[in-house]
């Protein structure tokens, strides 16, 4: 298990390399919101509409994890792009050093994820300015994170339920298991073991009682040594028994390379799905290559072969689902090892590896070490 400082150097290091891509490229092409109205947590609203939005169009909440800027995370995940082509609207809050020096989203804090305080507070007033600025839809808000803004996504959904018709947490962690820096990085490192009927019951509290309960997708690389895959089966499990469901999904599937988990509500409707990446490591999986590309490669922006940002989009019904998957149903046990197969992992392995080097070298490097790893088997 990676040792505290270990965790903190590894952290200074890549911000300053997301330091760098967020001076050249400004905020990825989205635009700052000033006066948004309450804002305790004192953090960036940053926006993104599409020309010719159509009134009622949908809006996605996209947080940034830790050293990352939130207008290129948004772009270098494909975020904006799919915007365009889908037609919603698309926020982008930031965090500030001076709320937390590596401007990781304070998930942790009892002050900035309780209803009406903090940062939660702010980001859902962002929301409703958004709402009432552009006329969207308010039965269409989503939102997303990765790491700690995949925890703060979690933190959201249960603290607004109301807002939110479905959410997506990447690399995160469940709601309401910590609440102060020590406990948090603990929490990242190993699994909870508190029952799923203990995890529901956090978010139970965190809200007045509504009717509406919003879905979720969780993802996780199987390789993450940052935030232990533990956390995202937690996370699944907390959320399908908030939605009232069995702790054993209703369908399990596996392709090379990944397993998906499926709990289903009485209408056979997907309500929580839990989708784990053999060999991938701590970031967003995106496939920016291949027929389809979406995103770029970036710091905890991974390439692996499979957009979880068109992945996320379809679960969320924002775009059409793939025609002509190929899928593997089976027990749990049988989608993992499918999922950790040694060509899968081999080829996820190598993906990770091009997508670390990547923002830090030149084209014609890339292409070079892009060329050994597919000639060593690395690369599909």
């Amino acid at each position: 298990m990676p040792a505290f400082g270990e965790t903190i150097a590894r952290l200074a290091r890549a911000r300053a390399a997301t330091r760098t891509q967020g001076d050249t490229a400004g905020d990825g092409g989205m635009t700052e919101v000033r006066g948004f109205g309450f804002n305790p947590g004192a953090l960036r609203m940053l926006a993104y509409t599409p020309t010719d939005l159509a009134a009622g169009a949908p809006l996605v909440v996209v947080l940034h994890g830790c050293t990352q800027r939130a207008g290129p995370f948004a772009a270098s995940t494909g975020w904006l792009a799919l915007a365009d082509r889908l037609g919603f609207a698309v926020l982008a809050p930031e965090q500030a050093s001076g709320n937390n020096p590596n401007r990781c989203f304070n998930w942790f804090e009892p002050g900035d994820i309780t209803r009406g305080q903090g940062e939660a507070a702010s980001i859902h007033a962002m929301i409703q300015h958004m709402v009432r600025a552009h006329g969207l839809d308010p039965a269409r808000v989503f939102v997303t994170g990765l790491s700690a803004g995949g925890a703060m996504a979690a933190v959201l959904l249960a603290v607004y339920p109301e807002t939110f018709a479905a959410g997506a947490v990447v690399a995160g962690l469940p709601f309401g298991l910590s609440s102060n820096v020590q406990e948090a990085v603990s929490l990242m490192h190993r699994a909870t073991p508190l029952s799923a009927a203990q995890l529901a019951e956090l978010v139970g509290k965190a809200a007045p009682r509504t009717s509406n309960t919003p879905r979720l997708t969780v993802w996780h690389g199987q390789a993450d040594a940052t935030v232990t895959s533990d956390n995202g089966r937690a996370l699944a499990r907390q959320w399908a028994a908030v939605h009232g469901l069995s702790e054993q999904p209703d369908q399990v599937q596996a392709r090379p390379g990944w397993a998906r988990s499926t709990w289903c509500g009485s209408d056979g409707e997907p309500r929580v799905e839990l989708n784990l990446l053999a060999g991938l490591g701590h970031g967003a999986p995106i496939a920016a290559s291949g027929e389809d590309p979406l995103g770029a490669a970036a710091p905890f922006v991974l390439e692996a072969g499979v957009s979880s940002t068109l992945e996320i989009a379809r679960f969320w019904g924002l775009a059409p689902a793939a025609a002509g998957e190929a899928w593997t149903n089976g027990s749990p046990e049988a989608a993992a090892k499918s999922a950790s197969s040694p060509h899968a992992t081999s080829a996820a392995l190598g993906d990770s590896v091009l997508a670390a080097v990547s923002p830090h070298v030149s084209d014609d490097v890339r292409q070079v070490i892009d060329g050994a790893l597919r000639s060593a088997g690395l690369r599909r």
